[in-house]
């Protein structure tokens, strides 16, 4: 009975052992994630963008790990992908979502890149153009997550401004968003205002 307990306690210090190295391994390998995620929470985007592309390289170099840490691997694109988009560079933004996984938004991302293009471009048949790409990412984006209500908002939203566009292709650039308003129609009355 002793030589049992011994071989158990010898094989339970090395499962201790083991889980230790790989924790210390997974902090290792996640440093400059801590770091990114730091920068972010400090408003120091640039920084964050920088330690997060460091991240991703060191994933991409090694698709083993990228494959046993897909949780983290897939936030950091992701959160790469955000500050993009909040740093206006929208076309790095619809370049770094075509070769993106799935689980990082990527089509989410490029359609709302693709529709600040759009509200972006002086000419009418351009921003048609950006406004039927932005469309198609979202459609992609809808039927990848189809309960993100924010997404089908988007959705939503970019659609009509398409569809309106399309129906009056003379509208300038910078009454686009004029588009989603009713107008009134001749000679009926005003609403009246209550309170």
């Amino acid at each position: 009975m002793p030589t049992a307990i011994k071989s158990l306690g010898a094989a339970l210090l090395i499962v201790l052992l083991l889980a230790g190295v790989a924790a210390v391994g997974y902090a290792r390998w996640t440093r400059s994630i801590a770091e990114a995620d730091r920068s972010l929470s400090e408003g120091q985007w640039d920084q964050a963008l920088g330690a997060y592309a460091d991240a991703e390289a060191r994933f991409d170099r090694v698709p083993a790990v990228r494959q046993v840490l897909e949780a983290d691997y897939t936030r950091v694109v992701g959160n790469q992908l955000w500050l993009l988009y909040r740093l206006e560079r929208y076309d790095d933004v619809i370049e770094k979502a075509e070769r993106s996984p799935e689980r990082a938004a990527p089509h989410f991302w490029s359609g709302l890149a693709f529709f600040a293009k759009a509200r972006e471009e002086e000419k009418p048949e351009a921003q048609l153009g950006w406004l039927t790409r932005a469309e198609e990412e979202l459609r992609r984006a809808v039927e990848a997550e189809p309960g993100d209500w924010d997404t089908k908002y988007d959705f939503e939203l970019v659609t009509r401004l398409a569809s309106e566009l399309r129906k009056q292709p003379k509208t300038p650039p910078n009454q686009l968003m004029q588009l989603l308003r009713p107008q009134p129609k001749l000679g009926s009355k005003p609403a009246r205002r209550v309170g």
